[in-house]
């Protein structure tokens, strides 16, 4: 057959290797008959097992790659070059493709890689090959680069065909950045599995099909890691165990229980990735503060990391930690001559005020507020009391932000206090969790009810303080409103506008202040 050049060239054979459309090939099967073409396997990295079918003459630019080229090695022209640099560098780039398993030292992940690499970067890379399997937490300061430094470990296991499964679960809100620097970083085509890729999937294949089964990189975010409709199938997929797989856990410290306990009470996400971890060869876990302060919690947290190395309520030794992480600062990199910016913090003293500041009028007015709650919430279990003043830190946060902020913190406040004395706050704290989606439209509906459970949960704790630790009995002159109550009267009928206590105009007591005996204001 002739080019369009015009130049005949020759058919690829079976086993042959050949270069059509900007990939590396290797011929399958010659075509059976003249209108049929040639069965092509691709041999890329970032595209390993793709099928093709090619018309061999319609092609252009196809090359056929000459395997048997030690007849012009070293000659003008030839394979390496003419000269002993040319033919240094080819060796060089030999031996780069012929890495093994065995030689742990020689990298190749960082030569396949769109990015300006740092020295530093590739201590995790060391770790990783130096592990029989790859159960390492990274826990780099933020800013060092640890999605980088997890794409060159990715890499370079790809490379040397030791991972064939990949799924990386992170924060819903980084799951396209993930997607987008895997690709254009590292060549890595990923799928982020949430309600469009179900949809889609579905229209093509069919509502039953598996979407974990249909490639073999994924990315899920961690709200979904809970959701059965979404994670029945990955452990189909995986089943007791699978070889060759590796998981990427982005904000590891997530996983963590949050008690101190020697047999902290692990939440959902926990239960979660314990049940999946196991299923995985590889595990890489990345986290800037992967210990919470309590040693039982990071022992839990390694526990998912490597099971066999280490167990909760068991004491981590450093011997034990050494090999399975990497935690760097930046200091300690600009101490090794690395350059990063250094934060420089310095005070700006705001003396000789005036009392009426709104800001300072602000606090003393939270302080007396605090005071009051703590009162209150004296008489509560610990657990509630504990809620009841978690609630209140968000108050103390947003006025250390700006006024604004602490505005509208306090309008959801005081509207979460309403809906509770009212009752609305039980019933919609015990609506159940949503089932899985199956649109895009149902997703979105099911996000806004469970962050409307979630914050009328947190409406029902900040109301621990105000009406959990009701007086058992009243003087009959008591009235007034949630706010100030009770407040001593004198006698005779209410005040026609307000409360009498503090004049907000909310005339309302709770129930249990009406069974206690109290007028209302």
């Amino acid at each position: 057959m002739a080019s369009h050049t015009g130049i005949r060239m020759p058919q690829p054979g079976v086993g042959q290797f050949v270069s059509v459309r900007g990939r590396l090939w290797m011929v399958e099967a010659q075509p059976d008959g003249p209108f049929d073409g040639h069965r092509l396997a691709c041999i890329d990295d970032d595209a390993s097992g793709e099928d093709a079918r090619i018309l061999w003459s319609a092609e252009v630019d196809a090359r056929l790659h000459d395997e048997e080229a030690w007849a012009t090695l070293g000659t003008e022209g030839g394979a390496g070059g003419g000269d002993a640099a040319t033919f240094s560098a080819y060796l060089r780039t030999v031996r780069w493709r012929t890495a093994t398993a065995a030689e742990r030292d020689l990298f190749q992940a960082p030569f396949r890689a769109g990015i300006r690499l740092d020295p530093y970067q590739l201590l995790p890379l060391r770790k990783a090959l130096r592990l029989p399997r790859v159960n390492l937490l990274i826990a780099d300061d933020v800013g060092l680069g640890k999605t980088v430094e997890a794409g060159l470990v990715l890499r370079e296991l790809l490379l040397r065909r030791r991972v064939d499964y990949t799924v990386v679960l992170a924060p819903a809100a980084m799951t396209g950045q993930w997607r987008d620097e895997l690709q254009s970083k590292f060549g890595l085509a990923f799928e982020i599995v949430d309600a469009r890729h179900l949809e889609r999937l579905r229209r093509r294949r069919g509502y039953g099909a598996n979407p974990w089964a249909a490639g073999s990189r994924f990315i899920l975010s961690h709200r979904l890691l809970g959701d059965e409709n979404y994670v029945a199938g990955l452990r189909d997929v995986l089943e007791d165990f699978r070889a060759r797989s590796l998981l990427i856990l982005d904000e590891a410290h997530h996983a963590a229980p949050a008690g101190n306990g020697r047999y902290a009470i692990e939440s959902q996400f926990t239960r979660a990735l314990r049940d999946l971890s196991d299923r995985f060869e590889h595990r890489l876990f990345l986290s800037a503060t992967p210990h919470n302060g309590h040693p039982n919690s990071f022992a839990t947290l390694l526990e998912l990391l490597d099971p066999q190395r280490f167990t909760r309520g068991v004491q981590v030794r450093p011997a034990d930690l050494e090999p399975v992480m990497v935690r760097r600062l930046k200091s300690d990199l600009r101490a090794l001559g690395e350059r990063f910016p250094e934060r420089v913090v310095e005070p700006v003293m705001l003396a000789d005020l005036p009392d009426d500041t709104p800001e300072l009028v602000l606090a003393a007015m939270l302080a007396d507020y605090r005071a009051l709650r703590e009162t209150r919430i004296a008489a509560l279990p610990p657990a509630q009391a504990a809620r009841a003043r978690l609630a209140f830190v968000g108050l103390q946060q947003r006025l250390l932000s700006s006024v604004a902020a602490f505005a509208r913190t306090l309008r959801v406040h005081l509207a979460g206090l309403d809906r509770a004395i009212a009752g609305v706050a039980a019933a919609t704290a015990a609506i159940d969790p949503p089932d899985a989606p199956d649109t895009i439209a149902e997703e979105d509906a099911a996000l806004d009810r469970l962050a409307q459970r979630d914050a009328a949960r947190a409406e029902a704790a900040a109301i621990d303080g105000a009406a959990g630790a009701l007086p058992a009995s009243l003087p009959p002159n008591a009235t007034g409103c949630w706010r100030c109550w009770p407040v001593p009267m004198p006698p005779g009928p209410p005040p026609m506008r307000g409360c009498a206590g503090c004049s907000t105009g909310r005339r309302r007591i709770c129930s249990t202040a009406k069974a206690a005996g109290a007028t209302g204001g």
